[in-house]
């Protein structure tokens, strides 16, 4: 696609190596030779143990439940994967009405038992297509969601994953005690 950065050896060389372009992402073949991204590089979550753990295969299952607005998994040099999950505030009483529920709050519904275990089948049927050592042991529901005003979200809705592991250390560090 293209042979080096403009004037930029330096970056040529880091990016440009044994003739292949090294993007940063991470991907795996199919059995019929696709290729599918599967992650970033950066963003990768290396385990106490060892085990290199990819978020994106952890999260995406878990943003498709209609109460859940972002996810973030953490674990790094921890002995588990754990989350942080934001719920939905526009979507909330729309579930709880078709769900026969009362109306609650975001702040209510975080530690609501009938949301709670929802939230948790989300968990468990994401955690049911990687292996155990891969898997979302814990969960948390933040009170807030993560939005471009708070500065936990780019311009193109991605989550700013190392503000929002600043942000929330002490409770992820409380996961972990």
């Amino acid at each position: 696609m293209f042979r080096e950065y403009h004037q930029n050896p330096a970056a040529t060389a880091e990016a440009i190596r044994d003739g292949w372009f090294h993007t940063g992402d991470l991907g795996s073949f199919d059995p019929d030779g696709y290729l599918s991204i599967t992650g970033r590089k950066k963003e990768l979550i290396v385990t106490a143990s060892g085990k290199n753990v990819a978020p994106a295969p952890l999260e995406d299952p878990l943003r498709a439940h209609p109460l859940i607005s972002q996810v973030v998994a953490v674990g790094d040099n921890r002995p588990f994967i754990a989350a942080l999950i934001t719920l939905d505030a526009d979507v909330l009483p729309v579930w709880l009405e078709n769900h026969d529920r009362p109306p609650l709050t975001v702040e209510e519904a975080r530690t609501d038992p009938f949301v709670l275990e929802h939230i948790q089948d989300a968990v468990d049927r994401g955690n049911a297509r990687v292996s155990r050592s891969e898997s979302i042991r814990e969960i948390r529901i933040l009170p807030g969601d993560f939005t471009l005003e708070n500065d936990m979200l780019t311009p193109t809705f991605k989550v700013k994953r190392e503000l929002v592991l600043a942000a929330h250390a002490d409770l992820i560090d409380s996961i972990y005690t």
